[in-house]
C-alpha cells in the first residue's frame, strides 16, 4: 500500500480504480484537491462482515472510515487496533482511523504505522497535540484533528500546519444515527475561511448526521469530505447511496460561496 504524503494532493487521489479516478477529476476545487470526498463509516455496518461490507463501497468510496471508541472518551466500545490490522488486509480502499479515545497521545502512532492512511485525534482527548500530530505523520499517515461540537476551532487556528484535516462532529460522539446539529455550520463557515486565510490545503471533514438531508447544508458551508454512515449501510444499496450523496455534495459546493474566493 502506497502511503500519500503528509499534505497536499494524495498520489492518484484515494480511490480504486482509474477509472474512478478518471470519473472524479473534474471535481477539483481552488485549492487543487477533490472538492468532495466520501468516507462512509463502518460504524453502522455489519461487524460479522466488515469485508464484505468494505467491498460493498470499495468502487465509488475515496476513503472507509473506522471508528474506534474505548468506552472513556466516549460511552461506547468499538473496535481497535487489531480489527483495523485484518481490515486491512481485506480492503483496498484507504482507511480513515477517527480515534474517539482516551490517551490519543499513546496509541494514535500505532494505527498509522499499521497502515491506516489518515488518523484522527481529538482535541478535547490530547495532552501534547503539536507531538502527536507529527508522530502521526512520521509514522506515515496523513493527521487529523477532531473537534466535539461545543468545541471552537479558533483556538487551533496556530495549529494548521501540523494536520492535513479537520475534522468537525455534527453529533456528540459516541453513537451513529443520532441527528445533525446545525449549530455546527456557523463553526464549519468559520473553519473554511481559516483554512483560505491561512492558504492551506487541510480538508473538512463532516461527521454525524449526514445523509440526503444535510450533506448539501454541509457542503456549502465549507466541508470536503463527508463520513455517512446510518446513510449508506442503512441503504438497501451501499454503493448507490454513496453516489447519491456525491452528486448532492458536488453540486452543492459548486454553488457555494467558499468556492468562488
Amino acid at each position: 500500500m502506497t502511503v500519500p504524503a503528509a499534505s497536499g494532493t494524495l498520489p492518484g487521489e484515494p480511490g480504486t480504480t482509474p477509472d474512478a479516478t478518471r470519473a472524479r477529476a473534474s471535481a477539483t476545487s481552488k485549492l487543487g484537491i477533490m472538492a468532495v470526498q466520501m468516507a462512509p463509516s463502518i460504524l453502522n455496518a455489519d461487524f460479522a462482515r466488515l469485508a464484505d461490507e468494505a467491498a460493498a463501497v470499495a468502487d465509488v468510496a475515496d476513503w472507509l472510515h473506522v471508528d474506534v471508541m474505548d468506552n472513556h472518551f466516549v460511552p461506547n466500545l468499538t473496535i481497535g487496533l487489531p480489527v483495523v490490522e485484518s481490515l486491512l488486509k481485506h480492503t483496498e480502499l484507504p482507511l480513515d482511523c477517527h480515534l474517539m479515545i482516551a490517551e490519543p497521545d499513546r496509541w494514535a502512532a500505532g494505527y498509522a504505522e499499521a497502515g491506516a492512511r489518515n488518523v484522527t485525534v481529538h482535541a478535547e482527548a490530547l495532552r501534547a497535540p503539536t507531538r502527536t500530530l507529527r508522530m502521526i505523520r512520521a509514522a506515515g499517515a496523513r493527521a487529523g484533528l477532531a473537534v466535539n461540537p461545543a468545541t471552537p476551532v479558533e483556538p487551533y487556528e496556530d495549529l494548521l500546519p501540523e494536520f492535513d484535516m479537520l475534522l468537525l462532529m455534527t453529533i456528540e460522539p459516541g453513537f451513529g444515527g443520532q441527528a445533525f446539529l446545525d449549530v455546527v455550520l456557523p463553526k464549519l463557515r468559520r473553519a473554511r475561511a481559516l483554512v483560505q486565510r491561512h492558504g492551506g490545503s487541510v480538508w473538512l471533514q463532516v461527521d454525524g448526521g449526514v445523509g440526503e438531508e444535510t450533506i448539501e447544508r454541509c457542503a456549502e458551508a465549507g466541508a470536503d469530505v463527508f463520513v455517512a454512515g446510518t446513510a449508506v449501510y442503512g441503504a438497501g444499496n451501499p454503493a448507490a447511496a454513496v453516489e447519491a450523496l456525491r452528486r448532492r455534495a458536488e453540486q452543492a459546493t459548486a454553488r457555494a460561496p467558499w468556492q468562488r474566493h
